[in-house]
Parts: structure tokens; sequence; C-alpha cells
């Protein structure tokens, strides 16, 4: 009977240390191979150039490295590239690059599927299925962060967790993989160039500010008024506004870092001045930026994207009460490159 084989990115560098060390070896042998898989990406482990062929293939007889593969990647005029990223046992998430003048941001799943129910987005369809691991989430990063350089002469500058998934569903895989974007021995970005959007889970925003993350913080709002929320999202029946002021005013105060609500404006259903007015309110609570959103239709359905008067409405009421508010436009239309619906996104 055939042993199945452990990823071996599933190992601390201590654990790598330790095998070597149990296997006649050099621990140092550890630190090499862990800085191969994380910080140099290796696909494979014949790509460990430093290291003996006798040690490789003892690595092959024990670990595999369940690396992600880019299975199809589209080009977007505007330069926005869209992954179709196959994981190691066949299920595919998206991921997406994101460039402007100034930066190039990734726009990355967290989940196969979503557990959510959000009415107006694509993923929402699709049932959730697993959660991502660490590693393929940190892998995602690292094929755009390549790609960023291939095609835009720069390395990846920001990270939205806005694709695929609820990221606060897959809490602990999403804050080890933050951590490993972040280190040293990793992609030493800095914190302050990540985004994580939630659709708004009071009690794991409560959990973000108890465990003193560094990261930013989205909110995908939508309408600040329950009634119109529960429709557009029904899953927030179970969390009404209330319970998302008070754990975003408790991220506030023990953060001091300032929320970004992410809201969409839709023909005849947010697009009337009380909703505009909840809007106003709502951001006054907590010190926020707004960023409305160009939607992208999914289908023919009741959700189409709203005039720009509508829009404008919104910007001058919320410019008028000195809330910093931007209109963020849709990139990569002719290759549908919605990132759970809300890849338009710059960070």
């Amino acid at each position: 009977m055939q042993i199945e084989k452990k990823d071996i990115r599933a190992l601390s560098k201590d654990q790598l240390r330790e095998f070597f060390v149990s296997n006649g070896d050099k621990a140092f042998r550890g630190n090499q191979v862990y800085e191969w898989l994380w910080s140099k990406g290796a696909h494979n482990f014949d790509d460990m150039t430093n290291v003996a062929k006798t040690t490789r293939q003892m690595l092959e007889k024990n670990f595999v490295i369940n690396h992600i593969r880019v299975d199809q990647m589209q080009k977007s005029e505007d330069g926005t590239v869209k992954n179709a990223v196959r994981l190691h046992d066949g299920l595919v998430v998206e991921s997406v690059l994101i460039p402007t003048n100034t930066r190039t941001t990734a726009c990355v799943s967290s989940q196969v599927g979503c557990s959510l129910d959000c009415n107006f987005c694509a993923t929402a369809r699709l049932k959730r299925m697993r959660n991502l691991n660490p590693d393929e989430i940190y892998d995602q990063v690292l094929a755009i962060d390549n790609e960023s350089k291939l095609y835009h002469n720069r390395p990846l500058s920001n990270i939205v967790f806005m694709g695929m998934g609820e990221p606060l569903m897959n809490y602990n895989n999403v804050i080890k993989a933050i951590d490993k974007i972040v280190s040293p021995e990793g992609l030493g970005m800095s914190p302050k160039r990540i985004t994580v959007s939630t659709s708004g889970i009071p009690k794991m925003i409560k959990k973000l500010a108890d465990d003193e993350v560094k990261f930013r913080l989205a909110v995908s709002l939508h309408s600040a008024i329950d009634e119109i929320r529960s429709r557009i999202m029904p899953f927030s029946q179970n969390f009404p506004l209330a319970d998302l002021r008070e754990s975003l005013e408790y991220w506030y105060n023990k953060t001091r870092s300032k929320i970004t609500y992410e809201y969409v404006v839709w023909k005849g259903i947010n697009d009337n001045k009380a909703s505009v007015d909840a809007l106003v309110k709502f951001c006054k609570y907590v010190p926020c930026k707004v960023n409305l959103i160009e939607y992208n239709p999914i289908d023919d359905g009741e959700f189409q994207q709203a005039s720009e008067e509508s829009i404008n409405e919104y910007i001058k009421a919320l410019e008028k009460n000195d809330i910093v508010v931007k209109v963020r436009r849709s990139r990569g239309k002719d290759i549908d490159a919605a990132c759970g619906q809300l890849a338009n996104k710059e960070a």
C-alpha cells in the first residue's frame, strides 16, 4: 500500500530542521529547503539547486509540494490579468492582477466558492467546497508578483483579499498566509499594504482586533439600512447593522485603524435619498473612507449599475460631511475580471 506523502509546506522551519537531523543530516539543511519553498517559490524539489541530489531524492520520497498552477491567464487591454488557478486537487479559484500608474494590486481568493449568499456576487452562486490552505493563498500572491514584474516591470505593491470566498470564514489560514507574506522569509511585504475585505461578521472582526493584526480592514457594506442590506446580502439578517457597528467601534478602539467601506450603488435598490442619508450617518460612528464601486452585472437580473447622477448624490453628501470618498471604476471588463465581483478596487 502506498503511503500518502505529506505536503512539505505544512511543516514549520523547526519541523524541517528536526526532519533533517532525524535523518542524519545537518539542521541548516532545513533552513535551505525552507527558503526554497517560500521566498524562492520552488515548484518541485529539483529546483533546489544548492541541495544535494541524494537529499532531493529523499525529499521526493517523503513529501510533495502542492503548488498551484495558473491554468489559464487572460490579459485585458487595460493591463489587468485574470488567473484561473488550479489547485492540487483539481479545484479552481481566481486571482486578479490590477495595475494602475503607481501600483499593482493582487486580488486573491481565500475559499473555493463561498459560504455566504450575497445575491449580487458571481462567486455566491458556487457552493463553498473548501477553504484554501495558507500556501495556496501565498502562491496566488507569488504568481501575481511574478506577473507584475514581467508585464509592468515592478513588483507587487498591494494585496486585497477580495476574491472568491469570505476571508473571515477561513480565519486561521488567512492569518497564516499573511504572516508568511509579510515575513522576511516570505515576500517581506508591509502589512499596511494588505487589505482584508469582509462581508461583515462581527465576532470575527472583534477577533481581528484582539489579535492585534496590522493589516487594513474593509467591509462590504452596500447599505446602511438593515432591510435593504438583508435583501442584498441575506446572511446579514444574522448580523444586524447595530452588531456590525459595535464590532467596528471595537476594532477602531483597539487598532486606531480606519475602516474602508465598499459600496456598490444599484439602480432601484439603494439609489435613493434614504440610503444616502443612512450611509452618511453610519460613516460617522467610526473614522472611515468609502469606495463607491462600479458594478459588473452578472446577468440581466435586478442588480444593475445605478446612474452617474445617483452616484454623484452619494459623493456630494459624503464630501459635505467630510467623509473621504473615491469612485472605483471597473477594470478588465473585456475579460470579465470580476474577482468576487469587486476586483476593481485599487487598494
